[in-house]
């Protein structure tokens, strides 16, 4: 049934090509909206980028007739307008605040509920609480769905499935590296799905599946940087993918404290050792956690030192001082590179680490992964219960996107630690806080 969509700026901001992503619909945007948009044009990244898009695509649409007419998009049966007018006495009606930019959009809504009879209104955006405020005034109200993941399409914390094989395939892993694998219809698994291999006689191995074929773990050793080793075969898994010249992505997730950033750090200072990579790219969505401190003085190292801080408690760690880290950065070696800037960038031989990810939109981390060159990896981090960024949670954000898209891809590996292994404290501050 064709509808009449009132699309938000949050939408507009969050996915350029939203605008044009309702076919067999009419797409109803309040001038408030284009407001909004002229007073973002001019950010840094993907918001001032979205929106400078949707104006210079709306000024195309004038070429085929009048916005405030409704234009039929291209190419779809869909329609966009402009909706000039405020209705005023929607707004006043409800006790609505005239000046709030959300109400002028709720009376727009309002208005052509109560002039359609035959076509429904739905307001669509990104903003919770202007959904909420729909809701309560009898509009109906949805998020934007379009990079959103259903509950049983991934389980980004499921554990490495346990699979049943003979002796003989048990000791060929450990001969040869690997044994072929029949997968059983009713359980299949994702390419470079680690498993626990175990036979009848209590022989058991660590695996990767991929192509027809479970590949042994391989140890890792950190002989160039310390007695460092895995505590637990997540960890084992996390450090074989890392490892792996096959893997080109790779998604780690799991609670604070498991390790993910100082295992990812141990193996690209590795790759370095061993030529494998020329550089160490960082990078992060910069959000904070709680009120924002304002703008920080100095060039882009000492405005992006509290974002780094996670990687230089690391180095701190395994290295016990920081002129390791300091000398690195001053050579090229380490190389932080903000997120806002990094369009147009082309990262050979390198590791580019992600950390944060579940903060970053899919928008976002399509942006960083498409920078990657030859002989490079990327690697994704984080912590999907620990979304702070507006407008994504766990299912929308963009590392649960790029796990889902990608879980039966060749080159991409994804690896869940649910183990907590900082201290008990923050292992136990995890679970029941």
């Amino acid at each position: 049934m064709r509808k009449f969509l009132i699309v938000d700026t949050s939408v507009l901001l969050y996915d350029r090509d939203s605008i044009s992503s309702f076919p067999d619909n009419d797409v109803i945007l309040p001038l408030t909206v284009l407001d909004e948009l002229d007073r973002n044009k001019q950010k840094p990244g993907l918001v001032g980028e979205n929106a400078r898009y949707v104006n210079r695509y709306l000024d195309t649409l004038r070429a085929m007739g009048r916005l405030d007419k409704g234009v039929k998009v291209p190419h779809s049966d869909q329609t966009i307008q402009i909706y000039t007018s405020t209705p005023t006495e929607f707004v006043s009606q409800h006790g609505l605040d005239e000046k709030v930019g959300d109400n002028r959009i709720i009376a727009v809504a309002l208005e052509f509920q109560s002039k359609s009879k035959k076509k429904q209104v739905v307001v669509v955006s990104k903003d919770i609480n202007l959904r909420v405020k729909c809701d309560a005034l009898g509009i109906k109200a949805e998020d934007y769905y379009r990079d959103y993941i259903n509950s049983s399409s991934l389980d980004v914390e499921a554990p490495a499935p346990v699979i049943d094989i003979d002796d003989e395939q048990i000791d060929e892993i450990y001969a040869v590296g690997g044994t072929r694998y029949v997968l059983d219809p009713g359980a299949p698994m994702r390419q470079n799905q680690y498993v626990v291999c175990r036979s009848a006689s209590g022989k058991n191995a660590l695996g990767r599946y991929c192509e027809g074929a479970i590949h042994k773990v391989r140890g890792y050793d950190f002989k160039k940087l310390g007695q460092i080793s895995p505590k637990n075969k997540e960890q084992n898994f996390a450090l074989d993918a890392l490892g792996s010249p096959d893997i080109d992505l790779v998604c780690l997730t799991g609670i604070a404290g498991s390790g993910k950033t100082f295992i990812t750090l141990m193996a690209a200072l590795d790759g370095l050792q061993t030529n494998r990579y020329d550089r160490i790219v960082i990078t992060r969505s910069i959000q904070p956690v709680g009120k924002d401190i304002g703008f920080l003085p100095g060039d882009i190292r000492e405005k992006m030192a509290p974002w780094m801080a996670p990687l230089v408690d690391n180095f701190r760690y395994a290295f016990k001082d920081m002129s390791y880290f300091e000398m690195m950065l001053d050579k090229g070696l380490i190389d932080i590179a903000p997120l806002s800037f990094i369009r147009g960038r082309t990262f050979n031989r390198s590791i580019v680490i992600v950390d944060e990810a579940q903060n970053a939109t899919i928008h976002e981390l399509k942006t960083i992964i498409t920078r990657v060159g030859l002989e490079s990896k990327v690697v994704l981090m984080g912590d999907t219960d620990q979304v702070d960024t507006p407008y994504i949670d766990k299912r929308s954000n963009g590392l649960s996107i790029v796990i889902d898209k990608m879980k039966d891809i060749r080159m991409a590996a994804h690896i869940h630690l649910p183990k907590g292994e900082r201290s008990e404290l923050a292992t136990l501050a995890s679970k029941v806080l």
